[in-house]
């Protein structure tokens, strides 16, 4: 009688030949979006916070809760960031309700949100607040290359702006920015390009969405692109966007902090 040997689970029957396997991401990522999500969820944003604020500014012109032309109610802080604020929750819903609904899946776990615990909080802390301190250090160094006047200084036309501008930028835009800059666009780009390219598109997509506010000049554009970079870099070792949150948030800090003492708690914006 020809004896048998039993076929190994998990091998074909066939031949015993392994099947083909499908290639390996080339950064060690591969998220179950992709880069057509990304652009879905750029336009959908876009096109939320242009009804959003458009609404606001409809709303609060009609009402006469501010004064002055429709121009002038459309571009106060006051009016814009709040609208903006509601425009981002409702940016984050979207993309929980893509993820969940194509993809079956939690939005944190999709993007590696991926908290840190312990030393890793307080280094994200320190990288974060230094890196507020060397951009600060290299805008004054190269002073005489940069605008006389940036547009996103002329948002800081009174106390009560300065402190709406410190609260949106240090609480609600880095969450937002960097689930869609390091939580989405890099893992998407790193899948078919690889790391090294990824990280530098990403840095640059980054400052390429500052540039309005920084009068397209090159060097705060350069110096954005730079910390944009390092964000995507700490994503890519760490797998964690949460870290990158906590950087984004402390150098937004050290940034509001330095500019609340040069300007005497924000009582003297024409230093700014």
């Amino acid at each position: 009688m020809d004896s048998f040997e039993p076929i190994p689970p998990g091998e074909p029957e066939s031949l015993g030949t392994p099947l083909p396997q499908p290639p390996a991401p080339r950064a060690g990522e591969n998220p179950v979006f992709n880069l057509v999500d990304v652009l879905i969820i750029a336009v959908v944003a876009f096109v939320i916070l242009v009804i959003c604020e458009t609404a606001a500014s409809i709303f609060v012109f009609s009402t006469h809760l501010v004064p002055g032309s429709f121009k002038e109610v459309a571009g106060n802080v006051l009016v814009a960031l709040p609208a903006q604020a509601v425009g981002y929750l409702l940016c984050i819903g979207f993309m929980a309700l893509l993820i969940r609904g194509k993809y079956h899946t939690r939005l944190f776990d999709a993007v590696h949100w991926n908290p840190p615990s312990g030393r890793w909080v307080y280094g994200a802390l320190a990288l974060g607040t230094g890196l507020g301190l060397v951009n600060a250090l290299s805008s004054g160094l190269l002073e005489r290359w940069i605008p006389k006047s940036l547009p996103i200084e002329e948002l800081f036309s009174s106390r009560s702006s300065a402190f709406a501008l410190a609260a949106f930028g240090i609480f609600i835009a880095p969450p937002v920015e960097e689930l869609f800059f390091r939580g989405f666009l890099y893992p998407a780009l790193a899948r078919p390009l690889g790391s090294v390219l990824s990280m530098g598109l990403t840095g640059a997509f980054f400052a390429l969405i500052h540039s309005p506010q920084l009068a397209h000049a090159w060097i705060p554009l350069l110096l954005l692109f730079a910390i944009g970079v390092i964000l995507t870099v700490v994503r890519a070792k760490t797998k964690s966007v949460a870290t990158t949150v906590i950087i984004h948030m402390a150098y937004n800090t050290t940034l509001f902090i330095l500019l609340y003492i040069g300007t005497g708690g924000f009582r003297h914006l024409e230093r700014a």
